[in-house]
């Protein structure tokens, strides 16, 4: 890691711990029998992890000096958008899984059909959370903001990449296959993070193209260091089940690269979204060390 680590580690806690607040603040508990499924939302928006796609959004809205209040609902609102995808993605239906966070999954915590439902929940409440006057006075950011994230979040983003990758196993995938599938499954969403801060700030097409390009670069090289560790990362320090890939058989840019290859090339990833920051100066140094944080992570 460059000099800027510890910058980066104290802004990633900070960002956290702001966007656990109005998280907390945003999922209240009723009083009625509906309230399992809220306690099941809690328990999956609540419960840490890297806060990444918030941090993206906060770092991207610092840049133009955005509203700190507003920056921080978009924040949550992708998030809860995450919080939703892993909660089904970890369903019997889907990848089956037990452990998330370092802690059971949400069905194992509460049941299937809670689970579905609290995802559905978690979902729908990020676009309750986006259309809200307080998240910006002009009703047209609001709708784009919307639209954006309906686009990252469906069949031509995060669940169509989920779709693919269901039936990977059984498709012949090569590097350009499997980085169209991941860019959907997971640059979708880190796109709509990265680009949030210039909708937000209304800020010029060739700015909002720059963190695009930031954040496509930025997408893979988080989706290699994601394969690596599902190769060879330790399931109590990933916090989830690792090796799946394998014993799915399905193919990853680690399989058909290699190790090295494929470390090599989430490097280059790395700086080649760095470079595309050059527009915005020293404000964008901690998105570079983000960029580098993704690749050297171990969890």
């Amino acid at each position: 890691m460059s000099g800027d680590e510890p910058a980066l580690v104290g802004a990633l806690k900070e960002a956290g711990e702001r966007v656990n607040g109005e998280l907390d603040r945003l999922l209240p508990l009723p009083e009625g029998p509906e309230a399992r499924v809220v306690e099941a939302m809690r328990y999956a928006a609540l419960d840490g992890g890297k806060r990444l796609r918030p941090f993206l959004v906060l770092q991207s809205a610092a840049l133009f000096n955005v509203s700190a209040a507003s920056a921080l609902r978009v924040a949550c609102a992708i998030e809860l958008v995450h919080c939703y995808s892993l909660v089904h993605d970890d369903l019997p239906c889907m990848d089956d899984d037990d452990l998330r966070r370092g802690r059971p999954t949400c069905h194992k915590a509460f049941d299937e059909e809670t689970a579905l439902l609290a995802g559905d929940a978690l979902l729908t409440r990020a676009f309750e959370v986006l259309a809200a006057e307080a998240t910006h006075a002009d009703p047209a950011v609001r709708c784009q903001l919307v639209s954006d994230l309906a686009h990252a979040s469906g069949a031509a983003g995060m669940v169509g990449g989920q779709m693919i990758d269901l039936r990977a196993a059984g498709l012949d995938m090569d590097v350009a296959a499997i980085t169209r599938l991941q860019q959907m499954k997971t640059g979708r969403l880190i796109g709509f993070s990265c680009e949030a801060g210039a909708v937000l700030a209304k800020a010029s097409p060739n700015l909002r193209l720059a963190l695009r390009n930031y954040a496509h670069d930025l997408g893979l090289a988080f989706q290699i260091a994601d394969d690596l560790l599902d190769v060879e990362g330790d399931t109590a320090q990933v916090g989830k089940r690792v090796g799946k890939d394998a014993d799915a058989g399905k193919a990853t840019f680690v399989s058909l690269l290699g190790g090295e290859r494929a470390r090599a090339q989430a490097r280059l990833l790395a700086d080649q979204a760095c470079a595309h920051l050059d527009p915005f100066g020293d404000k964008a140094d901690l998105l570079r060390a983000t960029a580098r944080f993704v690749v050297e992570r171990r969890a």
